[in-house]
Order: C-alpha cells, then structure tokens, then sequence
C-alpha cells in the first residue's frame, strides 16, 4: 500500500506539550484584553467571535488529522465560522513551527478542507508567528513559504494579535515590532486597523478619533482594516455604517477597498451574511457579490512575483482606484 494522504497522517503523539498552549474562552472577554466597553449587544458579539476563534483553536490542537478537525470547524454557525477556521490556523502553524516540521499541518488544512477559508488560513497563520520569537523577529523572511500572494495577510493577523493583546503599546503609543521593515509595516497596520474595530467596540467615534491620532501616512491602512473587520465581523447597524464612512473622508477607498476584502472572503467561503451586505451597500456602493467581483478583475493580469511593489499591494491599489473611479463617475453624473 502507498502512503496515506497528507491530510489523513496522524498528527499527535509526537510529544508536544498541547495542554501548556491551549487558550481559555477567559481571553476573549473585554474584561481581560482592556477593550473600552461598549453597547452590551456589540460587546457580546465581538467577544463571541474571540470565543469562537479559540473554539477552532483548541479543537485543532486535540485533532489527529485534517479531516478530525474540519468537523468542528464545520459545526460553527456559519456567519462565525471563518474565526473558527482562523483559530484552527493559529494552532497548527503553532504545532508545525515547534515540531521543526515546515507546513504540514498548516498546509494540509489550507490545500484540504480549510481551502475556501485561505484567507483566514493565512490571517490565523500570522498569529502563531507572533507567538513565537525566533519568528516574530524575521516576519519578512518568515512569510516566504506562504502563498506569494496571501502572505501579506500572515503580517495583518500579526498585526491583529499585537493589538489584540498588546493594544496600548501598539495603538496607544503607537509603537511598530521590531522586525519589520518596507512593506511589512503596511500590512501590519491593515491588521491593526482592523483590530481597533474590536478595541473601540465598533463605535464609529472612537474609531476616527483613534486613527486621527496616527501619522497620516499610516490612516490609509488603518482604515483599510476597518473597511475589512466592519464588513466582515459586523457589530453596527446602518446608520452607525453611514456615520463611519462619512468619517473616513479622504480615506473612503480605503475603507472601501477592506469591504471588498470582507465581502470576498466571506463569498470565497459560502457565508455571505447580510451584514456584510449592507456594509457594501453603504461603504463600496455595491452588492457584495458585485464588491467581491471588483476584488476579482484586480487579479487579472497580476504580476506573478513581488517587485519594489508586491503583487498584494498593486491588488489593492487596482481596487481602490476602481472605488475612486466608481465615485468619480457618480459625482461627473449627479
């Protein structure tokens, strides 16, 4: 007989220390991260989005193969099922990166049943890398092995996790890991842009006000990630989507670029839910069928490799020049 496919190996019994990495459902409460209090309701929400990603993270440090863990990862609700998938994602680059293995148990979920989730895949990635030193210092160097284009997403979701759980040294002072360097540091912006949606509880106030306080070289990012994380995890009713993207003002094809990210994603996965609709509603214009289309033809004609500028970048530059030509067209015609 040949030898077993790779999502089917075992993954255990190569004595890693699970139990002193699994995360309690305790650190995705307000209370424990810091986050400023919001509406009861918003604040249930996003701490069930924390609580479902470390769902999906423990559930893959107790799997065996890739095939155990898509069961319950599979078993979430669908509109949260992606944070389980990002978990997941954590937790296996965590056990392949301490087994010296490369990417086999991350790779064997990403080209298997976590395939329709690859970019919460790569997002859940950059987490682990956080996590681990010799890593966190080398992010450059270290997102090589990934997909030549999502891998910039691993140094969003390293982003993330710094503000997630180090948000007054990143957002409040401001600081940037030491480690990253030229483009590295945009994509890790993206990613705290779209953590702040969390840390200020979706309230469109606190989210401008915040993002003022940064150089402005750093707003279109941030607010880049906001577009992401508000059309992706949701957490605000219209008006309050209304209020966010008057306040973005120059910066309205950014947020609108991270919308169409979301609404991608959330199509590419088969959980469109209908706050990522109305977000694309009001912040892209679009349907987020018609939103993710436009994520869609900016891949045509891709450059293949990363240049001065990476292939990641120059696709969201072509969707926000499609945004500004969208609204350019809209004024010339009012």
């Amino acid at each position: 007989m040949g030898s077993a496919p790779e999502h089917s190996r075992l993954w255990s019994s190569d004595g890693l220390p699970r139990g002193l990495i699994r995360l309690s459902a305790e650190e995705s409460t307000f209370a424990a991260r810091g986050f400023a209090r919001g509406e009861p309701g918003k604040q249930e929400r996003f701490e069930e989005v924390g609580a479902t990603f470390i769902r999906g993270y423990n559930a893959a440090l107790e799997s065996r193969t890739s095939a155990d863990v898509a069961g319950p990862l599979n078993s979430v609700e669908v509109e949260f099922r992606g944070f389980a998938f990002e978990g997941a994602a954590m937790a296996l680059t965590l056990l392949d990166e301490l087994a010296f293995r490369g990417a086999t148990r991350f790779g064997a979920l990403l080209n298997g049943p976590g395939q329709p989730h690859a970019y919460m895949l790569h997002v859940g990635a950059g987490w682990a890398y956080a996590r681990l030193p010799w890593l966190r210092w080398r992010i450059p160097a270290a997102i090589q092995r990934l997909d030549p284009l999502l891998r910039w997403l691993a140094v969003d979701g390293f982003g993330f996790h710094e503000g997630y759980f180090h948000w007054p040294r990143v957002g409040e002072r401001q600081q940037i890991p030491m480690g990253l360097r030229g483009y590295s540091r945009r994509a890790f912006d993206q990613g705290l842009g779209r953590v702040l949606w969390f840390v200020m509880c979706a309230d469109p106030t606190r989210v401008w006000n915040t993002i003022a306080r940064f150089p402005e070289s750093r707003r279109p990012d941030l607010w880049s990630g906001v577009g992401l994380a508000c059309t992706y995890a949701g957490g605000c009713e219209t008006a309050e989507l209304e209020e966010l993207f008057d306040r973005s003002r120059a910066f309205r094809h950014s947020l609108a670029q991270g919308a169409a990210f979301a609404a991608k994603a959330r199509q590419r996965a088969g959980n469109l839910v209908p706050h990522t609709e109305e977000a694309c509603r009001v912040i892209c214009g679009l349907s987020a069928a018609d939103a993710a289309e436009v994520t869609d033809k900016a891949l045509l004609r891709l450059p293949g490799g990363d240049g001065d500028i990476p292939a990641f970048e120059i696709w969201r530059q072509r969707i926000h020049h499609e945004f500004a030509r969208k609204n350019e067209v809209k004024a010339w015609t009012a």
